[in-house]
C-alpha cells in the first residue's frame, strides 16, 4: 500500500473501531468515539468528501464538530478513509451510519444498508460486531444477518425469523439507535439520557458496554427488534407532541388565549414534560418527517392501524398554508410585496435544510408573486442549490439588508442572532414595519414599542395604542 492511500492502517492487538458513512451522525459519531480514547476508522465511499475531511472540513456545519476534528486529526486517533472495505477488514465493531431515504411510499430505502451488509461479509477476517446505527425499521437487523451469511458464504439462508445456519466466520448484529439532534450531536452524544442497545449475544452486549461505559448513563438492552422500534416510537412521539400543540394553537388564536402559556401549564406536569411544546411552522429536518412515514408504512405493511400518526402528519403539513394566511392576513396581497426571509435552516444549530418548512413556504410566496430576500446564518449555500438567486429570489448578506425596504419580515428559524436583532433600527428602513414570527422567538410587547404590528402563532397579540384592524384588512 502506497504512503498516499486513503485506506486505514491498525495492528492486531489494537483494532480500531469503524464507522461507516460521514455524516450529520457519521461524523460526531466517530469523533465522539476518538474523544473517548477509541482508535476510529471513518470511511465513506465518496472520496471528495473524504478528502474535505481529511483536511479538517467536516463538509456541514454542526457546533463543535470542526474543533473536535482538527482535534483528533492530530491526534491520530481519528482516520477518515475513502477504502471501505479495508476499513471493515481492520474494524472490530463496525457501525453503520449510512442513509436510509425515503421512497415515494413512505418506506425507507434500506439500499445502502444492505450495500454495507454486503461488504461486511466478503471482508470478514476474524470477530466483527456490526452495529446498525441508523434508523431502519423492525427486523432490519434479520435482513443484516441473513445478507452476511448469503454473501460470505456464497449460500442461501433463511429468512428473517427463522433459525440461521452458522456463518463460516463468527459475527454478530446489534442495534444502537441514534438520538442525536442536529445542533446539538455532541452535546447528545457525551450527554445522553439513555443509550440503546439492542443484542442477542453475550459477547455482543460487552462490547457495547464496555465502549460506551465512560458516559455514565442508563443502558437500555434488549433484542435487536425492540431497539429499531425504540428509536422510531421515539420520533413519531415528538413529532405528535410537535403536532398537538400546534393544533392547540389554532385554537388559542380563535378564542383569544396564549399557547405559551398554555404549553407552560401543561408542560409542568411531569407526565408531559415542556420539551418539543413549541408551537410555530412545524417540524421538518432529515429524521422526523421520513421516520414518521417509515414507522406508518411499517404498521401498514403488518395490517396495524396507524390513523393516529397519519393525522399528526397531516397536521404538521398544514401548518405552511396556515403561515402564509397569516402572512397574507398580515399584508393584503402577496404579489410585488417584498418579503424577507429569517431563516432557511429546518431548526437553529444547523445548516441542513432537508424537509425544511422554510422552503415549502418560499415555494408558495414565490408562486404568489412575492419578491423575497433570503438570510440565514449557516444554511445559504445549500438553499442556493435548491433555489437559485432569480429577478424574484435574492440572498443577502445581512439583516439589515434583507430588511430593506421590505413589507414584511418573517421569522422562519428560531436562530439566537435573530433573539438579538435592533428591532427599532429595522423599522427604519423597512417599507412596512410588518414581523410574521414563525417560532414564538418575540415578546409581543417589546416587539410593538419598537413600532411594529406583530403576528406570531397561537397567541392572541395586543395591538399597539392607536392601532385597530379587523380580519382580512392589513394596517398601513
Amino acid at each position: 500500500m502506497s504512503e498516499n492511500s486513503t485506506s486505514p492502517s491498525t495492528t492486531q492487538d489494537n483494532a480500531p473501531v469503524t464507522v461507516l458513512g460521514l455524516g450529520h451522525i457519521g461524523l460526531p459519531t466517530a469523533l465522539g468515539l476518538a474523544e473517548l480514547g477509541r482508535q476510529v476508522i471513518g470511511a465513506d465511499d465518496d472520496a471528495r468528501k473524504v478528502g474535505l475531511i481529511r483536511n479538517g472540513d467536516p463538509t456541514f456545519y454542526e457546533p463543535g464538530v470542526a474543533e473536535l476534528l482538527a482535534k483528533h486529526l492530530k491526534s491520530g486517533k481519528f482516520q477518515p478513509v475513502d477504502d471501505v472495505a479495508a476499513a471493515v477488514r481492520a474494524g472490530s465493531i463496525i457501525f453503520i451510519c449510512v442513509g436510509t431515504p425515503q421512497k415515494t411510499n413512505g418506506q425507507a430505502d434500506l439500499g445502502q444498508v444492505e450495500a454495507v451488509a454486503q461488504v461486511v461479509a466478503r471482508n470478514l477476517n476474524g470477530y466483527k460486531l456490526l452495529v446498525e446505527k441508523s434508523t431502519v425499521p423492525a427486523i432490519t437487523a434479520q435482513w443484516l444477518k441473513r445478507t452476511i451469511v448469503r454473501y460470505n458464504s456464497g449460500k442461501a439462508s433463511p429468512a428473517p425469523g427463522s433459525a440461521l445456519a452458522a456463518p463460516p466466520l463468527a459475527f454478530d448484529v446489534a442495534s444502537n439507535p441514534e438520538f442525536l439532534r442536529e445542533g446539538k450531536a455532541l452535546e447528545d452524544f457525551f450527554h445522553p439520557n439513555r443509550i440503546v442497545c439492542g443484542v442477542e449475544s453475550e459477547r455482543a452486549r460487552d462490547l457495547l458496554v464496555n465502549l460506551y461505559s465512560p458516559l455514565k448513563c442508563p443502558l437500555v438492552l434488549t433484542n435487536t427488534s425492540t431497539a429499531e422500534l425504540i428509536k422510531h416510537a421515539a420520533n413519531a412521539f415528538l413529532s405528535m407532541k410537535i403536532s398537538f400543540i400546534n393544533m392547540v394553537s389554532d385554537l388559542c388564536e380563535k378564542v383569544g388565549a396564549d399557547v405559551g402559556a398554555v404549553a407552560r401549564g401543561i408542560g409542568l406536569d411531569n407526565r408531559i414534560g415542556p420539551q418539543f411544546l413549541d408551537a410555530g411552522i412545524g417540524y421538518g429536518g432529515y429524521c422526523f418527517p421520513k421516520d414518521l412515514r417509515a414507522f406508518i408504512h411499517l404498521a401498514e405493511e403488518h395490517g396495524v392501524d396507524f390513523s393516529l400518526l397519519q393525522e399528526v402528519e397531516h397536521i404538521n403539513q398544514s401548518r405552511v398554508d396556515m403561515f402564509v394566511g397569516k402572512v397574507r392576513h398580515a399584508i393584503w396581497n402577496l404579489r410585488g410585496k417584498k418579503l424577507g426571509i429569517l431563516g432557511l435552516a429546518f431548526k437553529a444549530g444547523t445548516d441542513d435544510i432537508r424537509e425544511a418548512v422554510s422552503l415549502k413556504i418560499i415555494e408558495t410566496l414565490r408562486d404568489e408573486g412575492s419578491i423575497l430576500r433570503l438570510y440565514d446564518p449557516q444554511a445559504m449555500p445549500n438553499t442556493q442549490r435548491m433555489v437559485p438567486a432569480s429577478p424574484q429570489v435574492s440572498y443577502c448578506t445581512s439583516v439589515d439588508e434583507v430588511a430593506q425596504g421590505a413589507h414584511a419580515l418573517l421569522l422562519l428559524t428560531e436562530w439566537e442572532e435573530f433573539r438579538q436583532l435592533d428591532l427599532a433600527r429595522l423599522r427604519e428602513v423597512m417599507e412596512v414595519p410588518v414581523l410574521v414570527d414563525g417560532r414564538n422567538l418575540y415578546d409581543p410587547e417589546a416587539v410593538h414599542r419598537a413600532g411594529f404590528e406583530y403576528f406570531s402563532i397561537g397567541r392572541a397579540d395586543p395591538v399597539p395604542a392607536g392601532m385597530h384592524t379587523s380580519p382580512g384588512v392589513a394596517l398601513k
